[in-house]
């Protein structure tokens, strides 16, 4: 990885970060991004929908996926990044007040980057991942066996008996 990255050369100085996704259903694909970009789209037809957040520097496009197949192993996940732990516990509580599907409750993971992550599906199952980086303080917590910490009583997986 190290080696791909020496002697890189100056990328494009970006202004914005774009993205488009094909989706099923594009109203309720409007509804849920409208929610979680907390703004509407500036413009849409019946064809698709455009999500500006200049706070964010992003442009967001919907698109009819028009019956072709959404490949959904192309794409990992997006991720929106909040605040701190306590914005992804709130997430959590006004997914649910929504009615956005849950992939994963919201907990603090060790491994990897260590995160406060909340992750959710959109209408087509395309995972979006709500995060917050961890403090100073909050990496000095880790566990020595470094499993996921859940962040709201009652959303801890059951225990696997057997």
């Amino acid at each position: 990885m190290l080696a791909s990255l020496l002697g890189l050369p100056e990328g494009p100085a970006a202004q914005e970060f774009h993205g488009s996704i094909r989706v099923n259903d594009l109203p309720a694909s409007v509804r849920f991004y409208a929610w979680l970009l907390d703004t509407w789209p500036k413009e849409w037809t019946h064809r698709y929908a455009t999500f500006i957040r200049p706070d964010l520097q992003l442009n967001f496009v919907l698109m009819v996926s028009d019956g072709l197949a959404l490949h959904h192993d192309t794409l990992y996940h997006l991720g929106i990044g909040m605040a701190d732990r306590q914005a992804v516990i709130d997430a959590y509580h006004r997914a649910l007040a929504f009615g956005a599907s849950i992939a994963k409750p919201p907990r603090t993971t060790w491994k990897g980057t260590p995160l406060h992550e909340l992750w959710l599906q959109d209408p087509d199952g395309t995972l979006i991942e709500v995060y917050a980086r961890l403090t100073r303080d909050e990496l000095a917590q880790k566990p020595a066996d470094e499993q996921p910490v859940f962040l709201v009583p009652g959303t801890e997986p059951a225990p696997v008996i057997g």
